[in-house]
């Protein structure tokens, strides 16, 4: 679990544990490691700049922008995620020896 309140609440808990759900413990204010939230972000971006007015613009540019990601966007999203993880673990090992030399 990533620690987001709508992902810990007690109905959600509840509902993983009746159904067996395995979780992974998730440390708050870890780096989010899912491509799709880079796409998101993109999204976002792309139609905050058109500047909607309303609802149905809102919707309208939604579906224009994302009509516009061709799918070697998504594949260079993805195929980024390996060197992304390994500097991640650098990054993780050089806090764990920071946090070493510093006790």
């Amino acid at each position: 679990m990533d620690n987001d309140p709508k992902h810990t609440s007690k109905v959600v808990a509840k509902w993983l544990k009746d159904y067996k759900v395995k979780v992974l413990e998730w440390p708050s204010q870890s780096p989010d490691l899912n491509p799709i939230e880079d796409l998101w972000a993109e999204l976002k971006k792309r139609v905050r700049s058109r500047r909607p007015t309303n609802l149905a613009q809102l919707h309208q540019l939604c579906q224009e922008e994302w009509a516009k990601f061709h799918p070697t966007y998504c594949g260079k999203l993805v195929d980024g995620y390996p060197k992304y993880l390994t500097q991640i673990k650098q990054f993780k090992r050089q806090c764990y020896q920071i946090q070493i030399e510093c006790m």
